[in-house]
């Protein structure tokens, strides 16, 4: 039997930890059913929620979660999972809060480090991905974290190795996994190194998990809270600008021009302020743009491209694929709204 032990704080989603413990119910039914006609069976999983305190916690959504018990670095594991707080009020508000909850967090860090020592795997889901790097066990290695925080978790973390387009990451017995939902792909991946890959894809068919999901690009969006937030008027007079003229062909000079400064002192200020160029700020909203027509439209992908200010279709295709891991088509076909008949 692998125990599993799912290690919880106020503040995380539900859905975080039921998912995967209903992964595992799931897993231990379809391993059930291949072996109570020989009369041994034993559960492939069991497993334990517990809590700083081993009180209950209070999830983002205001339910209450019950602890099995208190986080115990000697409980006997051979996975142990750990979460983040959620706040959808973006990286800002994430930060602010997770350095609040900080300090409290210093227990667990060092059971994590303990864990981890004694040779239990160790994952995070989401934000947890903070809490595992927080315990200085990701230093010189590979993650990944929800990717609206990726530009947070690098600049809290440069040592570490962030891919955020990776939904699943591994390195030295160390997981982290993506945004919300890719819980499930976490769970699936336990069930596959504790069981094989055959009872692990038999579990996402049953439940309906797409397994195959391998990166995390195709979902972020261009949003508000996704921008680097700034105080510079010009560069913020600079962005309107790029978003009214997203169709035109680019030019350096048309926009310093409308700004009335130089070239060098657009880019050096447009730089300092987003972390990007104009002519990567753009692409970026046209690309955002260019989602939202193949989320939204039957237009043809030809024409969209056109749109966005990319009368050469090889290239939007090219950028397109670059930023968010699929060709436009292939993003259309997964994530058009299709209306009913």
């Amino acid at each position: 039997m692998r125990h599993i032990r799912l290690w919880v704080i106020d503040g995380i989603m539900a859905s975080g930890v039921t998912g995967p413990i209903d992964v595992f119910t799931a897993a231990n039914a379809l391993w059930a059913h291949d072996r109570l006609a020989n009369g041994e069976f034993e559960p492939l999983f069991d497993w334990r929620i517990e809590s700083p305190d081993g009180k209950p916690v209070r999830t983002a959504s205001g339910q209450v979660l019950y602890a099995d018990g208190p986080i115990n670095s000697r409980t006997k594991a051979d996975a142990v999972i750990v979460f983040g707080p959620f706040t959808g009020g973006g990286p800002a508000r994430f930060i602010k809060e997770f350095e609040s909850l900080r300090p409290a967090l210093e227990p667990l860090l060092a059971a994590l480090r303990r864990q981890h020592e004694r040779g239990v795997l160790v994952a995070s889901i989401c934000a947890g991905s903070f809490v595992l790097a927080e315990s200085g066990l990701l230093n010189g290695r590979i993650a990944t974290t929800h990717w609206e925080l990726a530009d947070a978790f690098r600049q809290r973390y440069p040592q570490i190795d962030l891919d955020a387009s990776e939904v699943i990451t591994e390195q030295d017995r160390l997981l982290c996994s993506g945004a919300a939902t890719s819980y499930f792909n976490l769970a699936l991946r336990l069930v596959e190194k504790f069981a094989g890959a055959s009872l692990a894809a038999t579990t996402a068919r049953m439940l309906l998990i797409d397994s195959n999901r391998i990166s995390q690009a195709s979902y972020k969006m261009l949003t508000v809270q996704d921008q680097q937030p700034h105080s510079d008027d010009l560069i913020a007079r600079a962005q309107r600008w790029l978003e009214k003229h997203l169709q035109e062909a680019f030019l350096l000079a048309n926009l310093a021009g409308y700004l009335a400064v130089s070239e060098r002192t657009v880019s050096r200020r447009f730089k300092l302020a987003t972390g990007e160029t104009p002519l990567g700020y753009l692409q970026a909203l046209r690309i955002d743009a260019a989602k939202r027509m193949l989320e939204t439209t039957s237009l043809h992908v030809s024409v969209i491209s056109e749109r966005v200010g990319y009368g050469d279709l090889s290239t939007f295709r090219r950028l397109f694929k670059r930023q968010t891991g699929v060709s436009p088509r292939d993003y259309q076909q997964r994530f058009a709204r299709r209306k009913r008949v």
